[in-house]
């Protein structure tokens, strides 16, 4: 008797693996559908670059399938206190950067030379993102404004391309003191925005 209940639970669970396997395919239909899935939450700028919000640590298979090779984090260590997004972008063999941008008050020429640098040198397709896209469309803007020679209303355009809402009144900002500055006008009156 023990031995036909050993055959029958040999049996059943012979017949639920051969269910799953049967289910689950071979898994090549799974990915793709994994990875456009991922992939339909972030914008694509430019050739070569995804941008938006912030990623999970279940992001990173599909995000390798879709061929990125860069993720650039713009967000401080301090948003994601349980997610160790360096460690976990690494260890799935992807280059990982760090330019963290807690709010306007980093939102400046530096930050955007800093952006640039690490664009220009990602050496392959790029995950670029914050917490909701927003501050990646901010940097977008100011670097098509300061270093690309774009006007104001084209700069807020591209910023919007990648992710640009409510930092546009500080990009605004930003860019009319630049030009306010530009003109050699006081500085003084150039620091609530020219």
């Amino acid at each position: 008797m023990a031995m036909d209940a050993m055959k029958y639970a040999r049996v059943a669970l012979l017949a639920l693996a051969q269910a799953g396997a049967a289910l689950a395919g071979d898994g090549k239909d799974a990915a793709p559908a994994q990875a456009a899935a991922v992939l339909e939450r972030f914008r694509t700028p430019a050739e070569g670059i995804r941008s938006g919000g912030r990623i999970q640590a279940a992001d990173l298979p599909a995000l390798q399938a879709a061929g990125i090779v860069r993720v650039i984090d713009l967000t401080p260590d301090a948003e994601t206190p349980d997610f160790d997004e360096a460690a976990a972008v690494r260890a799935a063999g992807l280059h990982y950067a760090n330019l963290p941008i807690a709010g306007p008050q980093d939102i400046d020429r530096e930050a955007v030379l800093a952006f640039d640098a690490l664009l220009a040198g990602s050496g392959g397709p790029t995950l670029v993102h914050c917490a909701s896209g927003n501050r990646v469309g901010a940097l977008a803007a100011l670097r098509a404004a300061w270093l690309h020679g774009a006007d104001e209303e084209a700069a807020i355009d591209e910023g919007r391309r990648w992710g640009l809402t409510g930092l546009e009144p500080v990009v605004r900002q930003r860019l009319r003191q630049a030009r306010c500055i530009a003109d050699a006008a006081d500085v003084a009156a150039c620091a609530d925005g020219g």
